[in-house]
């Protein structure tokens, strides 16, 4: 399936500023995802910054940008005004990349474009993997996705989702154990038909989006259905973090 990839990136960031800029290896972190993304099978891949200076990175190393507004709420506003200023509409297929994937791998934009093709009924497609840990099960910060018979996502959850009634628990009543089948971690990587992404700032926010603080909890609330691509593995991390970024950068040290 032919697709577009867009990389939103915003130069603000309370934990790592400039973050679309940090140097690794040499090139600024959001040049080393598109390089990433441009070894997929996507038409184009684009950068949608919030800032001249990252369309002035992205411009000396050959990688499309796209200057946006600068107020946008969420990254899908921003892609959403990306699809416009490219002409992108109806069934055209676009991938959020985020931009501080510099890991990410190639093969999974193509496994996430492709579920809109393999699932006409779905608006959006997106990622997950089999969760290790029980930490992880635990962890609020690790989303949890529900699955359908079909692949296509039930609910979306920080909560330890699915609850294991019979499960083995601490003394102080916590999982001990993973649940079998275990649990999926949501991968933040989406595809989108373009109508809708163009749509979907639009759309007013679910109550349990207000909640949980899970955006992609609009598209369930308003009828639209999210097919979810299932790997075998965690993807490659992201940077959040100082911390991140030194251990990505150790890894692009000859």
């Amino acid at each position: 399936m032919r697709f577009t990839v867009i990389i939103p990136a915003r130069l603000a960031s309370t934990r790592l500023p400039n973050k679309p800029l940090a140097d690794i290896g040499g090139l600024p972190m959001v040049v080393r995802v598109a390089q990433r993304a441009a070894l997929s099978q996507a038409r184009q891949v684009v950068v949608a910054a919030d800032d001249a200076s990252i369309v002035a990175a992205c411009t000396e190393h050959g990688v499309r940008a796209l200057l946006t507004r600068i107020d946008h709420a969420s990254g899908s506003d921003r892609l959403a005004e990306a699809c416009v200023q490219l002409g992108l509409d109806g069934t055209d297929a676009v991938v959020n990349v985020q931009g501080d994937e510099p890991l990410i791998e190639p093969g999974l934009i193509d496994a996430c474009a492709a579920l809109l093709e393999a699932h006409p009924d779905c608006a959006v497609g997106t990622a997950a993997h089999p969760i290790d840990t029980v930490a992880d099960y635990l962890n609020p910060n690790v989303v949890k996705v529900v699955l359908d018979a079909a692949g296509r996502a039930l609910l979306f959850s920080r909560a330890p989702l699915p609850w294991w009634r019979d499960g083995p628990l601490t003394d102080a009543g916590a999982p001990s154990a993973l649940p079998n089948p275990r649990p999926l971690r949501h991968v933040g990587l989406y595809a989108y038909r373009a109508a809708f992404l163009r749509r979907f700032p639009g759309l007013a926010a679910a109550p349990l989006e207000r909640i949980e603080a899970l955006e992609q909890l609009r598209v369930l609330w308003h009828g639209e259905r999210i097919a979810v691509h299932v790997s075998a593995q965690a993807p490659g991390m992201g940077v959040d973090t100082p911390a991140d970024l030194e251990r990505v950068r150790r890894l692009f040290t000859p």
